[in-house]
């Protein structure tokens, strides 16, 4: 069978799509979790409660610190001798979406930063509480500043995830991987795997686009709203004043 016909019929093979979808699965289980505890962790290192600084801290240090396969592995192999017994899958989740909050944390939090203090106080002047001000005033905001690199982040958790082959999760590498040895096409199998990958990578790349488009487009209709007001506001003055 010569090397194209090979590689069609892996990628149209079920075991090849299954293990797709399930990347596919662990990438997106993996970026949500990752931007919801790293939410969390921003939103600790913005808090007052100075308790929970050296948390914060540590938990940065240790999993910016350390390779990723680093921690998979440790995951893995040392929760079970605390009597702490999870699957190959939940170990995968755990360590990915761990590591992902961290870096996570650190793209949310320079978007909380980046809207001013001003907007915060317009809020508490209307009588909004903080939690109602971070949810209804900052948090819209600083989501808008962040689908970039988030996005950036998404492509790059879908190539991180292949790392998890090494505790015997069946993603799309190891499928890949293991359908090699059996026959020693290497190049067929991994090309077949390497497509998917180019693929989910384009999809990505094109929402994330969109998204952005859709951002700025919603950000532009509420600038110009909100000239409008003003205009309005300025002309109800000068007419007052006449």
């Amino acid at each position: 069978m010569d090397a194209l016909t090979l590689i069609l019929q892996y990628i149209t093979s079920a075991s090849f799509f299954k293990a797709a979808m399930f990347t596919l699965f662990l990438t997106i289980m993996a970026v949500l979790l990752g931007i919801l505890f790293g939410l969390i962790v921003a939103i600790a290192q913005e808090s007052k409660i100075k308790l929970l600084q050296p948390f914060v801290v540590g938990y940065l240090w240790l999993f910016r610190g350390t390779p990723v396969l680093f921690q998979i592995i440790f995951i893995y192999n040392v929760l079970p001798q605390f009597g702490i017994l999870l699957s190959g899958f939940t170990c995968a989740i755990l360590a990915l979406s761990l590591n992902e909050s961290a870096y996570m944390s650190e793209i949310l939090r320079s978007g909380l930063q980046a809207v001013g203090r001003g907007q915060r106080m317009a809020g508490r002047a209307l009588g909004m509480r903080d939690s109602q001000v971070m949810t209804h005033v900052v948090l819209p905001q600083a989501l808008r500043i962040v689908i970039p690199p988030i996005g950036n982040q998404f492509i790059g958790m879908l190539k991180t995830s292949a790392l998890v082959s090494v505790i015997a999760v069946e993603e799309l590498l190891l499928v890949a991987n293991q359908t090699a040895s059996a026959n020693f096409r290497y190049l067929e199998a991994l090309s077949a795997a390497g497509i998917y990958y180019l693929i989910f990578t384009t999809i990505f790349m094109m929402l994330q686009s969109r998204i952005e488009v859709w951002a700025r487009g919603k950000r532009g209709r509420r600038g110009r709203g909100a000239r409008a007001a003003g205009s309005e506001t300025q002309k109800a003055a000068v007419g007052s004043a006449s």
